[in-house]
């Protein structure tokens, strides 16, 4: 693994990085990651859960390698790879797409139908600063194929819970098909999802990487869940769902 330079973290640092842990063998580790916590290199100058994996550095200078990123405001399962065989392990099967994410996400009403595949191709766009993606035509230049799987779990006249499966990995490929659907996710202000459900405010982007499916090193399949963070069950209890 990368040898870099040791961050110097706190105690209450080191204790709430170890209390997102929901899984842990020889060969990786899986957090819980809390919303507002960039994954690497954010602008931010705060630390990033990258930083916070010093807090498991072994006697030798090594420590743990993210394997994927979750947007800054998304919660949820985001893995660790504790050795560099694992990390090559846990990259090929990304490329491969053996790793499997079902997210968690609410919304202002249900999708119609209530089930359904989005194959929209999506393109970067660089607008000051920051990098949005957005819905273009089949062989427009810079394309990229991009599907993505909803289906409702909960629905009433206050809004809606949806299961999230992306097929392919753009960036903030969920968020981008949802509003291309009409169904923004609450609280993404960058994609015109509602400030408000079940008339309280969206304290952010109500996205939770639920579930992750993907080949253990050891041979066959681990699944790691997360369970939904405070914010995200006080607003399904203020609407009912």
């Amino acid at each position: 693994m990368k040898t870099r330079q040791p961050v110097s973290l706190t105690e209450d640092e080191i204790a709430a990085v170890r209390s997102w842990v929901v899984h842990e063998d020889a060969h990786l580790i899986a957090f819980n990651k809390p919303s507002g916590l960039s994954s690497q290199g954010g602008r931010i100058q705060a630390h990033t859960l990258d930083d916070l994996l010093w807090a498991f550095a072994r006697s030798n200078g090594k420590r743990p390698e993210l394997v994927h990123r979750l947007d800054r405001d998304t919660s949820g399962v985001i893995l660790a790879a504790k050795t560099k065989p694992a990390a090559g392990f846990f990259g090929k099967a990304l490329q491969a797409r053996k790793f499997h994410k079902t997210y968690r996400a609410l919304i202002a009403a249900a999708p119609e139908p209530r089930a359904g595949q989005i194959d929209a191709p999506l393109r970067r766009q660089e607008i000051g600063r920051e990098s949005y993606m957005r819905v273009v035509e089949v062989g427009a230049e810079g394309a990229q194929a991009s599907q993505s799987r909803y289906r409702t779990l909960a629905a009433n006249e206050e809004g809606a819970v949806v299961e999230l499966e992306p097929l392919t990995g753009r960036m903030h490929q969920l968020r981008v098909h949802m509003a291309h659907i009409g169904r923004p996710l609450v609280g993404d202000v960058r994609y015109g999802g509602s400030l408000t459900f079940a008339g309280r405010p969206a304290p952010r982007l109500m996205l939770h990487a639920a579930k992750l499916s993907f080949p253990h090193p050891d041979g066959g399949r681990l699944t790691v869940e997360a369970p939904e963070p405070a914010d995200f069950l006080a607003l399904r209890k203020a609407a009912g769902l």
